[in-house]
């Protein structure tokens, strides 16, 4: 079998073959840590964590290298961290942690590498000045932007003419730039915005030249697959593709490039206007995680999903029917017609039909658990979730780090009153007991 995945660059099905087969590279784009992440979040972490997991299984564990990156410098970050009377810092490691918690109750493997965009000013210094080098970005009124017209190619991975691109963008007008379609590499920071040395003055990056930065720092200068959902094909993956040809001399960044679709709750937009702006912790709450993560799969990654309360209570419903046949089985083999279907393009909604029919409770089994999906579930003890567990002693991390020791405190005795003792060392809490 051979695997199979959809190229939004090429707009086909293109027959994957990875640049070093003995090291699979992907990037996925990871999340701004400004707020709580909701649903629509969630799909492309689902997603590309069962990538992940096919492309761990054709080529090796050993052999593939998944990076998921963290958004720490952000205009909303700076306005969320003002909202709150708190350090910038302070809110990117509590959110951070949250979103870590939030992921793995969803039966998320985590990446091999979870860089922060402040981690990696010097690479993004180190490429805005190859552009301008080359002419393909200039500086001006302490900026410095990427010249489009420069690149004649751009637009390949939307499609669009550059008219339609610059109607459909959110274009600023300011007197410094040259082109309408220039976008921002690097702009100045006040005294109270995060901001780092440079040649162009004290500023700080633009938000595509981040995970241009990020992906070449640690998966090379071109690498294989590059994911994330389909809102973020124009601007920021468009962006991205400029900015690191240009500044590379390659013709291409990623040579598979996958998109998820969109998410609406109940047949409309989510949307905090709506009044259906759900997180993923509000769904975690109610449901358990592995139902989330089933009822994700049963569209396919392609296709926009309806998030439906009866599409929940079904993905609940097959769970409980799977787990039943499978009950004390022991994991054997992963069913051949489910990889079939996972390594064409990735089509959970055959997988799952073809896990119906699985009569072997040991196939059925080990089936689930690659697909992120207990067989057994454990019994919990009366309290707390473990999931709530961990996102509180996240969250606890976060403030510690930030040297918050009130709200440390305030943490730990909250979990106390629930009956969870925590076992702290000098590098945090290493576990935690029931009180008996």
């Amino acid at each position: 079998m051979k695997l199979h995945l959809y190229n939004t660059l090429a707009r086909s099905k293109v027959d994957f073959q990875p640049i070093d087969p003995q090291a699979v590279r992907m990037y996925v784009c990871g999340p701004t840590v400004y707020d709580a992440a909701h649903i629509g979040n969630a799909r492309p972490i689902l997603v590309f964590d069962l990538v992940y997991r096919v492309l761990r299984h054709v080529y090796g564990a050993g052999h593939v290298k998944y990076v998921r990156n963290i958004t720490d410098v952000d205009d909303k970050i700076n306005a969320r961290a003002n909202e709150r009377g708190i350090s910038i810092r302070e809110l990117t490691e509590a959110t951070a942690a949250a979103f870590r918690a939030d992921v793995a109750a969803l039966g998320c493997l985590p990446p091999d590498v979870e860089p922060r965009a402040t981690d990696h000013i010097a690479e993004m210094q180190e490429i805005i000045h190859r552009l301008i080098i080359s002419g393909h970005a200039y500086a001006a009124e302490g900026h410095v932007l990427f010249s489009v017209p420069s690149m004649p190619d751009y637009g390949q991975l939307s499609r669009r003419p550059l008219d339609e691109l610059i109607a459909g963008a959110r274009v600023d007008v300011a007197p410094y730039k040259r082109g309408d379609m220039d976008f921002v590499l690097w702009k100045p920071s006040s005294a109270n915005e995060p901001g780092w040395e440079s040649p162009w003055g004290f500023g700080r990056p633009g938000w595509h030249i981040e995970c241009s930065a990020m992906s070449a720092r640690h998966l090379g200068e071109t690498f294989d697959i590059h994911g994330g959902g389909i809102d973020l094909i124009f601007p920021h993956h468009e962006n991205e593709i400029a900015q690191s040809r240009c500044a590379f001399g390659h013709d291409v960044m990623a040579n598979v490039w996958m998109h998820n679709g969109f998410l609406q709750v109940e047949g409309r937009k989510m949307s905090k206007s709506e009044g259906n702006f759900i997180t993923i912790r509000d769904v975690l709450n109610d449901w358990p995680g592995d139902v989330v993560r089933l009822n994700m799969m049963k569209t396919h990654y392609r296709q926009p999903i309806d998030w439906t309360m009866a599409g929940l209570k079904e993905s609940e419903a097959i769970l409980a029917a799977w787990r039943n046949k499978s009950a004390g089985a022991a994991p054997s083999m992963i069913a051949p017609t489910v990889l079939d279907a996972l390594y064409d393009d990735l089509n959970t909604p055959r997988a799952i039909t073809q896990m119906h029919q699985l009569d072997d409770a040991g196939i059925l089994s080990a089936t689930m658990g690659f697909m992120g999906m207990a067989a057994t579930v454990e019994p919990q003890p009366a309290g707390l979730p473990d999931t709530e567990i961990l996102l509180r002693i996240a969250q606890r991390l976060a403030v510690r780090q930030a040297r918050n020791w009130a709200e440390s405190d305030r943490i730990r005795d909250e979990l106390l009153a629930e009956g969870v003792v925590l076992k702290d060392n000098k590098d945090g809490t290493t576990s935690w007991t029931y009180k008996s």
